[in-house]
C-alpha cells in the first residue's frame, strides 16, 4: 500500500503482455486445484480451469451440497475426479494434496476464506473485490505478502485479448499522453435468484461488484491511483424489487488522478437490448482507443486501425485462469496480483462512499496513508 505512483505504473507497465506467457511454461508438473464456490461464477471458472493443460481438480466445495455435486459431475464429465466437500475448512484441514485453490464465494466472505487459504500454504485464484472494507483488504495484502503461495485476484479483463493490447498500445506511448477515460456499463438488472447481490451489505453494491471491472482497466492505463471521487446515485427504476433491495440501480462518477486525467463512467441497469451496452474508451494527446474492440483513432486522421491481437478470440477467464497456472510453475508475479487488487477495491469504496455521503471523498481519507 506503500508503492510509489512510479513502482505502480513500472509494475503494470512490465506485465501488460501477460497472456503470452502461456507459452513458456517451465514445468509439466500436475497442478492439483480445490475450487470453493461453484455458484455461477464458481462454476464457469471450473470449465475454463478443466481446459488447462497440466490441471488436475480434485476437490469441489460448496454450501450447498447438490451444486458441489454438480461440479463434481463437471470433473467426472472431463475424465477426471474431484471430492465433495461442504466446509472448506475441513478440506483444507484433510486434503493434503490441494497445491492451489480458486475462490469464487459472496464477497462479504472473500475475506476470511482467502486468509485461510493463504495460512494454509496454498496458492490462490481469489475473486475481485479483495474485501468490502478497506481494514480487510489491508489484512488481506499483510496475509499475501507473508504466503507461501501466489494469489492473483480475478480482474479477467485485464486477460482479455482485445484489452491487453489496446493497454500496450497505450504504455508504449501509442495515444500520448493519456487525458480522459469514458465507461459505460449499461444492461438490464442483476439476476434476480441470487439475493445477495440486491444486499449492499454482502455485495458492497453494484460499484464495488460490478463497475470495478472498468474502473480497474481505466486506472491501469493511467497508471496511477485516483485521488477524488465524486459522484450521485441511487434507485430510480427498481424500487424495492426484489424486495429489500438496498443496491443501486444506476449511478455517474469522475475520478480524478494526479496529473489532471479523469475517469467519467456510467453505470446503470435499465439499458433496453442492444442500446449502449459496455464502452471503455482511452483519449489520450495523438488519438484514443477503444479497449474492448482493439481499435485506434488517430485524432487528426479519419481511418480508424485494428491493433494486431495476440491470443484474439480467446476467452479473458480462460486466459486469466491459464496465466495463474502459468505463475504458479514458474513463480511469477501475476499480472492481478493482491498490490493491483487492493488499488482496484480501494477506488471502488472511494467512489460508493463519494455516491453515498455526496459529497468530495479523496483517497487518503479513505486507505488512511501516514
Amino acid at each position: 500500500m506503500r508503492r510509489t505512483r512510479r513502482e505502480f505504473l513500472t509494475s503494470s507497465l512490465a506485465l501488460t503482455s501477460a497472456p503470452s506467457i502461456l507459452k513458456g511454461q517451465t514445468r509439466s508438473d500436475e497442478l492439483r486445484v480445490a475450487f470453493i464456490g461453484v455458484g455461477n461464477r464458481g462454476s464457469f471458472l471450473l470449465r475454463q480451469m478443466l481446459k488447462v493443460p497440466g490441471v488436475r481438480v480434485v476437490a469441489v466445495c460448496d454450501l450447498d451440497e447438490e451444486r458441489a455435486r454438480k461440479a463434481a459431475q463437471l470433473v467426472a464429465d472431463s475424465g477426471g475426479s474431484a471430492r465433495v466437500w461442504t466446509d472448506y475448512r475441513r478440506m483444507l484441514d484433510e486434503q493434503k494434496e490441494i497445491d492451489a485453490v480458486v475462490q469464487a464465494v459472496y464477497d462479504w466472505a472473500h475475506k476470511d476464506v482467502n486468509l485461510t487459504v493463504l495460512e494454509m500454504g496454498k496458492h490462490l485464484y481469489a475473486e475481485k473485490p479483495l474485501a468490502l472494507t478497506i481494514e480487510d483488504c489491508r489484512m488481506t495484502v499483510r496475509a499475501a505478502r507473508q504466503a507461501k503461495g501466489i494469489m492473483q485476484v480475478g480482474f479477467q479483463l485485464r486477460y482479455d485479448p482485445n484489452r491487453n493490447a489496446s493497454m500496450k498500445f497505450i504504455h508504449s506511448g501509442g495515444i500520448g499522453r493519456v487525458l480522459l477515460c469514458h465507461g459505460m456499463r449499461h444492461g438490464g438488472d442483476l439476476p434476480r435468484d441470487i439475493p445477495w447481490y440486491f444486499d449492499r451489505e454482502k455485495s458492497g453494491d453494484i460499484l464495488i461488484d460490478q463497475g470495478i471491472h472498468i474502473l480497474d482497466l481505466f486506472t491501469w492505463a493511467i497508471g496511477k491511483h485516483p485521488v477524488r471521487a465524486m459522484g450521485s446515485g441511487g434507485t430510480n427504476l427498481f424500487v424495492n424489487e426484489p424486495p429489500g433491495r438496498t443496491v443501486m440501480d444506476n449511478y455517474s462518477l469522475i475520478l480524478e488522478y494526479p496529473d489532471g486525467q479523469r475517469v467519467n463512467f456510467s453505470h446503470h441497469y435499465f439499458d433496453p437490448p442492444r442500446f449502449t451496452g459496455i464502452k471503455e474508451r482511452v483519449f489520450g494527446s495523438e488519438g484514443a482507443i477503444d479497449l474492448a474492440e482493439a481499435v485506434w483513432q488517430p485524432r487528426t486522421e479519419r481511418q480508424a486501425q485494428k491493433l494486431d491481437v495476440p491470443n484474439a478470440g480467446q476467452d479473458a477467464t480462460y486466459l486469466a485462469v491459464a496465466a495463474f497456472v502459468d505463475c504458479v510453475r514458474n513463480q511469477a508475479k501475476p499480472l492481478t496480483d493482491v498490490e493491483a487488487a487492493f488499488i482496484a477495491t480501494a477506488q471502488a469504496i472511494m467512489g460508493t462512499r463519494a455516491i453515498y455521503e455526496r459529497r468530495i471523498v479523496s483517497w487518503d481519507e479513505v486507505v488512511k496513508e501516514a
